[in-house]
């Protein structure tokens, strides 16, 4: 069983790995025994995570000649965990139609790209994990584009896995819940982080070996008749429906 959940010798690119959710990833696969090349558009941070990996390209997942160009150059290619992502901030009054493309075209359509070029060098198989968000579950008023793009992705995640099947390429999604990274301190450190925390009946924020082992799971022949999956990695946030023991107790 436990050769099973293996990926020692495997080849993974991870997108968005110099950082954040990304680069937990990668260093959980390579814990695990994969080569794991990081992906990323910042020159600075590919150099930092190139030192936790087997190294780190530059890629921008939204200029598919330099996809294709990139995943041509690194051969085959085991595993692709599409991490590359960010957040525009605003109401829809707020933030146009250009900048809400923009997260769209990073998250969906940069992972089809990706998915697409890695697939053509799976040959006898591989992995595909897309990274979704509890938002890929909820609406958001204060970052409708990326709400839009994370329940986009659970499509995408489906729509390929029954793609891909045929070629023996199962096709999944992690919707992480609250981790600390750069995009998130921030709003853990205010009291919304308080209420996020009681909300999650873990009681604590999620940590890098939360989401690399399910990511490993997915990884490894352990997952070959899982494909189209969904798998959140929250502590139980996206099933509280909003509400505490607390806020029942009056009614006990």
């Amino acid at each position: 069983m436990t050769a099973l959940f293996s990926i020692a010798g495997r080849t993974a690119v991870v997108t968005g790995g110099n950082g954040g959710l990304g680069l937990m990833i990668a260093k959980g696969l390579k814990e695990a025994g994969a080569r794991v090349i990081g992906a990323g558009r910042n020159a600075e941070k590919n150099a930092a995570a190139a030192g936790e990996l087997d190294g780190c390209i530059e890629m921008d997942v939204m200029d598919e000649a330099a996809v294709d160009q990139a995943f041509g150059a690194l051969g085959r290619v085991d595993i692709l965990v599409n991490a590359a992502g960010f957040v525009v901030v605003g109401t829809a009054a707020e933030v146009g139609a250009a900048a809400f493309n923009s997260v769209l075209d990073v998250h969906v359509t940069g992972a089809y790209r990706c998915a697409r070029a890695a697939a053509r060098g799976m040959e006898g198989g591989g992995k595909v994990i897309n990274i979704g968000s509890m938002y890929s579950l909820f609406g958001s008023a204060v970052a409708g584009s990326y709400a839009t793009a994370k329940a986009a992705v659970m499509g995408l995640t489906r729509s390929l896995a029954v793609d891909f099947a045929p070629r023996n390429i199962q096709v999944n999604a992690i919707l992480p819940g609250w981790f600390e990274t750069d995009s998130t301190k921030e709003i853990l450190a205010n009291p919304i982080g308080d209420k996020i925390r009681t909300l999650t009946p873990a009681g604590r924020w999620g940590q890098g070996r939360d989401v690399a082992a399910v990511a490993v799971f997915l990884a490894s022949a352990a997952s070959d008749y899982v494909t189209g999956a969904a798998i959140a990695v929250d502590g139980g946030y996206s099933i509280t429906g909003g509400l505490t023991a607390g806020d029942w107790a009056p009614l006990l």
